[in-house]
């Protein structure tokens, strides 16, 4: 009798393939190229053969990565009604030297039109026919390149939502490609299309059941790719569990909660993780002085290198606050302008900002008008936060909504305690601060209110005030465990629901 394999079951080794828009060390433009190179690695010494596609861009350096040809020549359909009727791909190939700090073996998609002529990973007006691509071009490797078929197809949002659509659609009678079963994890479920999903057109609307349009249909740039990959996958997944819970309400699902209660019995959520190996404050090569949990007194030397860095008068006293990431409205950010300079005026603390988005002229003028007080990065950068992280007191993040955040763990990871309001993933993995049961690692509000924000502020300056205990709580938010290992054994399990539901078909 064939045994059918449970969600806890994930003893079976699986083959695994990731398929998305960016993926470090190759790319990383945000959360998912980190995603893409630590929950693959976490499976693979789980025992599992996990990899990953990508397309080629053009900053993908071949030197560097030392990348063979895996196919050449491949044929993507586009189902045009005029030439061309098929789009010339080759598959080129990345094989890790040194497992235990090498990204899995990454297949990319190569070419030169919609890739490697681009200087900018998103936001091309053809990105619907890009994204299209990448989905049936992963697809086609895999049905003409036998050698390795994988048991789950992983897609992330709205890019690469299309796979799971054609497998059950265009493939739905492959012999070989008919047999994989699909996860659609969502990431982000505010950006769903190429549009704006709450300013549709009944004309426009996409039901999702129509069949997917060619390449060079118009139409393809109106199809919700978010919906189908919700309609069409096997099993949905979001990056924490309560974020799953939002998404099926009228405040956070976005038009597409009745969708998401319909397929709740396949819909969950798991708490991604960051790299321990890059975030450790005892080896960390990016901050001033190796520290741990036991001896957080060599921080002080971070908070120096720290206000130097950002020409911050030297004082070990004072309160740092950081804020790190999108400087945008999800991040709760226009909530600022009605609190900060009271903050700034009325308390001894000084602002470290590194990001760019929206709010960029804000904190330039917040720093024209507190010099002393604030200090702005405002670009992107991947070492800097380290150092922040090393120096801070405290990181603020009020989001509107978070899926799941990575930088209140990794600041936690380093000691800095973080300001956050109850949604998302900031519910989930920030317990809020309990000085009578000296529980808590970080200070939580739930109220999206510029008065909220200002009460769990003044909380944490007060509770930072007696070192004994804002050391306890440290010690504690240093101790949570956000590594990749325990998110990964829940990948696992539910990589192996995804291949028991597909067998029921």
């Amino acid at each position: 009798m064939k045994r059918v394999m449970g969600i806890f079951d994930t003893k079976k080794s699986l083959k695994i393939l990731f398929v998305a828009t960016e993926a470090a060390p190759f790319v990383k433009i945000g959360g998912l190229g980190s995603v893409m190179y630590s929950l693959p690695r976490a499976l693979r010494e789980l025992g599992h053969d996990a990899r990953v596609m990508i397309p080629k861009y053009l900053s993908v350096d071949e030197s560097v990565h030392k990348l063979k040809i895996a196919y050449r020549g491949l044929e993507v359909p586009t189902e045009n009604e005029n030439e061309p009727a098929h789009l010339i791909c080759n598959v080129k190939r990345y094989d890790p030297e040194n497992k235990s700090t090498d990204p899995v073996t990454t297949y990319f998609l190569e070419n030169q039109e919609y890739y490697e002529q681009r200087a900018n990973v998103y936001g091309y007006a053809d990105d619907a026919v890009r994204w299209a691509l990448l989905c049936r071009g992963a697809l086609e490797f895999i049905r003409l390149h036998s050698g390795w078929v994988p048991d789950v197809i992983v897609s992330s949002d709205w890019q690469t939502g299309l796979i799971s659509n054609f497998l059950k659609t265009t493939y739905r009678s492959d012999p070989l490609l008919s047999k994989i079963a699909t996860v659609f994890t969502i990431h982000n479920l505010y950006f769903q299309a190429m549009f704006d999903h709450k300013f549709v057109s009944e004309m426009d609307f996409d039901d999702g059941h129509s069949p997917i349009p060619a390449f060079n249909s118009s139409r393809l740039e109106h199809i919700n790719c978010m919906r189908r990959g919700i309609i069409y996958s096997d099993v949905i997944n979001t990056v924490s569990p309560n974020y799953a819970k939002e998404i099926m309400t009228t405040e956070y699902g976005e038009l597409l909660d009745d969708l998401l209660r319909e397929r709740r019995a396949v819909l969950s959520g798991i708490l991604n993780g960051i790299d321990y190996n890059l975030w450790n404050p005892e080896t960390n090569k990016n901050i001033e002085s190796s520290y741990n949990s036991k001896h957080l007194d060599a921080r002080i030397a971070n908070k120096t290198a720290l206000q130097e860095r950002f020409r911050l008068p030297s004082d070990k006293n004072a309160f740092i606050v950081a804020i790190v990431g999108r400087l945008t409205r999800q991040k709760g950010l226009d909530l600022l302008p009605h609190t900060i300079e009271t903050l700034l005026t009325e308390l001894p603390i000084q602002l470290t900002v590194v990001g760019e988005g929206e709010f960029m002229s804000f904190f330039h003028d917040l720093e024209s008008k507190y010099p002393g007080k604030v200090a702005a990065h405002l670009k992107f950068d991947n070492v800097l936060p380290h150092l922040v992280f090393a120096g801070a007191d405290v990181v603020l993040l009020p989001s509107r909504f978070e899926p799941c955040g990575l930088v209140q763990m990794e600041a936690m990871r380093m000691g800095t305690i973080p300001i956050v309001r109850k949604t998302g993933g900031l519910a989930d993995s920030v317990e809020d601060y309990n000085p009578n049961k000296e529980t808590g690692t970080g200070f939580t509000f739930e109220r999206f209110d510029s008065s909220s924000l200002m009460i769990s502020f003044v909380r944490a300056f007060e509770n930072f005030r007696d070192k004994k205990k804002w050391r306890e709580l440290q010690r504690r938010a240093m101790a949570e465990d956000f590594s990749w290992v325990s998110s990964a054994k829940k990948y696992a399990a539910l990589f192996q629901r995804s291949v028991e539901i597909h067998s029921r078909y």
